[in-house]
This record gives C-alpha cells, structure tokens and sequence, in this order.
C-alpha cells in the first residue's frame, strides 16, 4: 500500500553526510539510511563545519564561540626595535634607529612608529613618528592610516599619513606611504627587507629604502621626484629569536634636485657606513 507521504526518492546517510543512495543500504556503522520521500523538503545543504554533521549546530555552537573569544578576540601587544645602529663612516661617524609598536587583535590595531638618524659631531639629523590605525585588508596585509610628525629637520611638519604594510610574495617584507604635510608637501615612501636564512640562527638581510617627493620642499632641502635612497645589506646572529646582533654596509645617496640643494649647502650627497647594531623586539 503506497505510503501517505508519497513515494521514495532516495536514501539519505544516517548521520547527515552528503552521501545518498537509490536503495536501501547500511552505512559503516551498520546504521540503516533513511528514506526521503516526495512530500518531505529535502536535507539541508551540507556544511563546511564536519562537527556540525555529527553533533548539530546548536551543539557545537558554544563550543565555536568560546573558541572565537579564544583566538578571534584577543588583544596582544608587540615592540620591535627594527635597526638600533652604529654607523662608521668617513668624515662623522653616526648612529640610526628604526623601530614600532602596537596593540590589538588580528584586524584592528593601533601602530606607532619611529625612526631617525643623527651624527656624533653634529645634532639629530632627522626624527619622526608616527601615530596610525592599522585595518587587515587580507591574510598578509594591513592598510594603515594616521599622523606623521617629523621633529627634525627644522622647520618641522606634521603629515596625514596613509599607507600598505605586509608580506609581499617570495617573503619579502614591504612598507610603503604616501604623506601629506600641514604645508601642502606630497612625500613618499618605499621600504622593503628579505631575511635569507644561512642557517636557523644565522640570518643576511638585504634592504633597500626610497623616499619620493611630489615638487621641491627647498626648507628642507627635498627636490621633487626620487630624493634619496638607501641599500643596506645586515648580517645579523639570533642568540634568541628576540634579541639579535649584527654588523652589515649601507649605501645612501641624494638624488637629482635633492643632490643639486645639498651640493649648494656644502654637504655630501652619498656615503658608504660599516654598521653594528642590535635587533630586538618582544
């Protein structure tokens, strides 16, 4: 006698997989599958949580939030001093620093940042920092948005800063901004490392730095387009991951306009420095 609920379509698993059948049949646990009628609507879509399959969502939803609270949520903290550098040259030896910190969960984070340059013999050359809001846009890249003031050289500026932070293809680190300062300046800048490991302690870190301008900022002796770069190459030794020392080269040279002005101020435009440092973060 043909059942009220019309006839059999087919058989579905007794534990909520995808599988079906056009027969009768037993699953691995000697469980019979169950029928599916015509009148019935048909099982939900299958989902991409295999825990959901077996025990139910409204069972494994707890344990998903507590989890999520876990490891989605929770706000840490981290200070890294990137360069911290003795630079021997001829002429005035130097010293460098390079550094950032922040806080916050793996979207949303708030950054400072701070670098600056000087030589013994002379005052701070230059000195900024910067205050930012840091947003993922993607698994490797964060889009950082803020204020840059820079203390040196004088006259001072402050800058609306908006910029890409992340881990580029093949492992290289990337840092690039473009600035907007008070006076109506457009500056920019490119910076970018790769760590090759020699061995597990032993690490060469080949990095270049480039900074731009939109027009000649003659107060600060900056000439429009590619004002200055620098090639550095850092040799350094992890006695722990977070405390490293290292030695290494680095090349600077002012370029085009910026090399006209500092000619014209009497300065070098290039320079060749040994360096020894240390690297540290925690």
């Amino acid at each position: 006698m043909p059942s009220e609920k019309g006839r059999i379509l087919y058989y579905r698993n007794p534990m909520g997989l995808s599988d079906t059948s056009p027969v009768p049949k037993k699953d691995s646990m000697g469980m019979d599958y169950i029928p599916v009628y015509e009148s019935e609507e048909p099982p939900p879509a299958p989902t991409d949580r295999a825990a959901d399959t077996v025990f139910g969502s409204e069972v494994m939803a707890p344990a998903r939030a507590a989890a999520h609270r876990a490891h989605g949520t929770e706000r840490i903290s981290m200070f890294m001093l990137n360069i911290a550098e003795f630079q021997g040259r001829s002429g005035k030896d130097g010293y460098r620093w390079e550094g950032e910190a922040w806080y916050g969960g793996d979207l949303n984070r708030v950054v400072l940042k701070s670098e600056g340059e000087g030589s013994f013999r002379d005052s701070l050359e230059s000195a900024e920092i910067q205050a930012l809001y840091a947003r993922a846009i993607g698994p490797y890249f964060n889009l950082q948005a803020g204020v840059r003031y820079d203390v040196k050289p004088d006259p001072s500026r402050a800058y609306a800063t908006i910029g890409i932070e992340g881990l580029a293809p093949y492992w290289f680190e990337i840092d690039s901004a473009l600035f907007l300062s008070n006076k109506g300046d457009v500056l920019g800048r490119f910076d970018a490392y790769y760590d090759q490991l020699i061995t597990q302690r032993l690490v060469l870190q080949p990095r270049v730095e480039v900074n731009l301008a939109a027009q000649d900022v003659l107060e600060n002796g900056i000439g429009s387009g590619v004002s200055d770069i620098e090639l550095g190459l850092r040799l350094r030794y992890e006695i722990r991951r977070e405390f490293a020392p290292y030695v290494g080269i680095s090349y600077s040279r002012k370029i085009g306009n910026t090399a006209d002005f500092a000619r014209a101020a009497g300065e070098r435009v290039g320079s060749t420095s040994f360096i020894i440092g240390i690297r540290t973060w925690f």
